[in-house]
């Protein structure tokens, strides 16, 4: 089971690949929004904000404290988080297989699935 540092990394990695779309297409695709990554194994939560420069301001709490309730809200086991953040698993077929929860406005849910 990874550790949540290596959790961390992974959200590293995903706050990088979004770094990488073109600033013009991270403008128009991105509305800031709270974002909570609710690492199940691990209890855990990661919060942060989603910002047209990536992943910012990422902070880690246990599951059990509470925490503000965020736009974008996220649940997973941490292998999941690192096989989404390698590319070893595709988004779409982790949220139709029930591996990954994602709860959030329908407008959010697309301008993510375009950016990831």
């Amino acid at each position: 089971m990874p550790s949540v540092e290596e959790c961390r990394e992974a959200i590293d990695r995903v706050s990088g690949r979004i770094m990488e779309v073109d600033e013009t297409d991270r403008r128009k695709h991105i509305v800031e929004r709270s974002v909570s990554l609710v690492v199940k194994d691990l209890d855990t939560v990661f919060d942060m904000r989603l910002t047209g420069d990536g992943l910012q301001d990422v902070a880690s709490r246990p599951a059990s404290s509470p925490g503000g309730r965020a736009q974008v809200r996220i649940a997973l086991e941490s292998e999941d988080l690192i096989a989404l953040a390698y590319d070893r698993l595709e988004l779409t077929k982790a949220m139709f297989s029930g591996r990954v929860k994602i709860d959030a406005s329908f407008g959010d849910l697309m301008r993510l699935r375009k950016l990831l």
